[in-house]
């Protein structure tokens, strides 16, 4: 019994190689919940995605997933633009990710009527996002960012940094002069605002 779920990601793998833009080897995917525009979605080599995602390409938007990606269970992803989430990345579950911002500002008019606003959203590579976070529409996240579990985060953070909290703030980073993490002393300094 606890081979037939591999069993079927395998199957399900191979049915998408000729569905998604790109669907490289050894990579697999769980029962997904919802999936728009899958040709605009390129998942690279060695990619694993558990049950329940829900990925919306829309316009022009595309997704692409690099090498070497682990995603959670729950995962939810929309664009607009090209999102990219950089090889080597750990996203665990019920984690969402967009580039896309609802307008809201007309009172009195549905907020699904008012449009939508397109600000580029990145995650660079060896990245780790944790548990529920909320990576909104302008985040730029450079290599190696540790997110912890919950994090609301919009902005640029660089490399290296650790985000917490809502909204996020870096509140560590990595320097390579002392080899090791180290607290921020000034928690808003550090990061620059879209």
């Amino acid at each position: 019994m606890h081979h037939l779920y591999k069993i079927a990601w395998v199957i399900r793998a191979f049915a998408y190689k000729f569905v998604f833009g790109s669907f490289g080897v050894i990579s697999y995917i769980g029962q997904p919940l919802f999936l728009m525009g899958v040709r605009r979605i390129r998942v690279g080599r060695r990619v694993r995605i558990f049950p329940g995602l829900r990925a919306e390409c829309h316009g022009d938007g595309s997704i692409v997933i690099e090498d070497n990606v682990a995603i959670g269970q729950g995962f939810h992803v929309t664009a607009m633009g090209c999102l990219r989430i950089g090889s080597g990345t750990l996203i665990t579950g019920y984690v969402s990710v967009t580039d896309i911002e609802h307008e809201y500002s007309a009172i009195g008019i549905p907020v699904l009527q008012q449009g939508v606003d397109w600000r580029e959203t990145r995650i660079g590579q060896n990245c780790f996002i944790g548990m529920g976070a909320r990576i909104q529409a302008g985040t730029i996240l450079g290599d190696g960012c540790i997110v912890g579990a919950n994090a609301v985060v919009r902005g640029e953070f660089p490399p290296y940094s650790v985000i917490v909290g809502a909204p996020g703030r870096a509140v560590k980073r990595y320097s390579p002069e002392a080899g090791t993490w180290q607290r921020l002393v000034s928690n808003h300094s550090n990061e620059i605002n879209s």
